[in-house]
């Protein structure tokens, strides 16, 4: 059907186009946290990274079984001034507003009304984030640079192969000015931080 074809019918009645929401066309210099914030209609787990509006593909069992066991068992291990959550945007900047698919936070950030659709950068003590095939390069290069950036001490990524469920972990180290690798952990997790932790790595693919 030819564009003007499109218009005629509109013209005539046959068809009631709707107003295309705000997001669809970015300003000048892209999106800022604030606008972000303000939009309405957004697909689920959508960021804002750059400026720019990132939209995710339908997660795989694995990436939400990740974050089920990470999740339960980073919140089941705390102490009592953090909580472990997932999937929250994390406002790192007026250009950048994330959302890790599991984070840790402050007991009191966890528990407050507001803001009630975002944490900031100060409160929030580790990020994870679970590789997929559409966020390799955001997950491994673009987002810890932003984190380290905001100055989130301690960065997890997951990666899943031939299905072993792989943890590699960071820390800032500020000597380097930058994350640095301080463990890859295959099967079995065993860290002492954020706090001490223990997770059994393969119950990803274990029926419960």
């Amino acid at each position: 059907m030819t564009a003007q074809s499109i218009e005629s019918i509109a013209e005539s009645g046959y068809m009631d186009l709707e107003p295309l929401p705000d997001w669809v066309t970015p300003p000048p210099g892209g999106f800022t946290a604030d606008d972000f914030f303000r939009m309405r209609g957004l697909p689920r787990h959508t960021e804002l990274i750059d400026g720019s509006l990132v939209f995710v593909s339908p997660q795989r069992k694995w990436h939400v079984r990740v974050i089920d066991l990470l999740r339960t068992e980073l919140n089941r291990q705390a102490p009592e001034h953090l909580c472990a959550d997932r999937e929250m945007t994390v406002r790192l900047s007026d250009r950048h507003a994330p959302e890790p698919d599991v984070l840790v936070v402050s007991a009191e950030s966890y528990e407050r009304d507001e803001p009630s659709t975002y944490y900031l950068p100060e409160e929030v003590v580790l990020v994870i984030e679970a590789v997929s095939p559409d966020s390799e390069i955001r997950d491994r290069e673009v987002k810890p640079r932003r984190y380290r950036e905001a100055g989130i001490k301690y960065y997890w990524r997951v990666e899943e192969n031939e299905g072993q469920t792989i943890v590699y972990a960071y820390q800032i180290d500020p000597a380097h000015d930058g994350y640095v690798l301080t463990g890859i952990h295959h099967d079995y997790l065993n860290m002492s931080g954020p706090f001490p932790i223990e997770i059994d790595l393969t119950a990803v693919t274990k029926r419960r």
